[in-house]
């Protein structure tokens, strides 16, 4: 379980998050939506403790994260963000394998090798793997990447009770089709009883068919909080992003928004 308690963040007298509080189950894909400036990216790297909010706490299964040491953070939270800038040459099995580091010392067992395998299969990037990763298109990065993250928190027999993933915006590069497929992976993956996953997506339509949960954010604050059904509403829609949406029923993916440009 995830928890923040009262989170009020601020870059000197302007507060990019105030008085936040709201809980994460784990076995749940949680998506934060909302416009720009909301507070979504800042949200994410409070949870994840790459902010340091200053009124309130983020509780990982009841305990302060801030009294976390790094080398046992780095072993159960994993973050992708928005960018990844690689200064010098890196094939891509090396870069994924940078995930495993928090997990080994000198040199990686052969467990650590089977998982930099697995993951790498898992999101068809094998074909790369002796390729220089600064070569690679934006969205041969991107997969890349999330195979990084997820080889830092896969499963090797051994491990922390409780892993946290955190995705700060993950579709960023994506065509439609890698862009479904990711959050298919991602949500199998957030299944798992001891996993808790939160990320930050811009397409209301993604987050209605893939997430469990949904937070979302207007000008610093939580103004909903539940399933799409409760949160993504025709009023709350217009009033955070000044867009009306019509509602199509979609088959197998549930409801479709659409929405009209006066």
């Amino acid at each position: 379980m995830l928890t923040a308690n009262n989170i009020t963040f601020r870059v000197r007298n302007k507060s990019l998050l105030s008085d936040i509080s709201v809980t994460f189950a784990p076995g749940k894909l949680h998506l934060i939506v909302g416009p720009n400036g909301a507070g979504k990216s800042t949200l994410i790297k409070v949870l994840a403790r790459l902010l340091r909010p200053q009124t309130g706490t983020v509780e990982y299964e009841g305990v302060d994260v801030s009294e976390v040491s790094e080398a046992e953070l780095a072993k159960r939270r994993a973050v992708l963000s928005q960018a990844v800038d690689v200064a010098f040459p890196l094939t891509v099995r090396e870069l994924v394998m940078m995930g495993r580091y928090p997990h080994f010392g000198g040199r990686p067992r052969a467990a650590d090798e089977q998982v930099a395998d697995e993951v790498m299969a898992h999101f068809d990037v094998t074909e790369f793997s002796n390729r220089d990763y600064q070569t690679l298109s934006g969205g041969e990065r991107q997969r890349v990447n999330f195979a990084r993250v997820l080889t830092q928190l896969w499963r090797d027999g051994s491990g922390p009770a409780c892993r946290y993933l955190f995705l700060d915006e993950p579709l960023t590069f994506l065509d439609i089709r890698h862009q479904i497929d990711f959050l298919k992976k991602i949500k199998d993956f957030a299944a798992a009883s001891d996993v808790v996953t939160v990320g930050v997506v811009h397409d209301l339509n993604l987050a209605a068919r893939f997430a469990d949960h949904i937070v979302l954010l207007n000008e610093a604050r939580v103004v909903g909080n539940g399933i799409a059904a409760e949160v993504l509403t025709s009023e709350r829609i217009q009033d955070v992003f000044g867009v009306k949406p019509t509602f199509v029923e979609s088959g197998d993916s549930g409801v479709h928004l659409v929405f009209g440009v006066d």
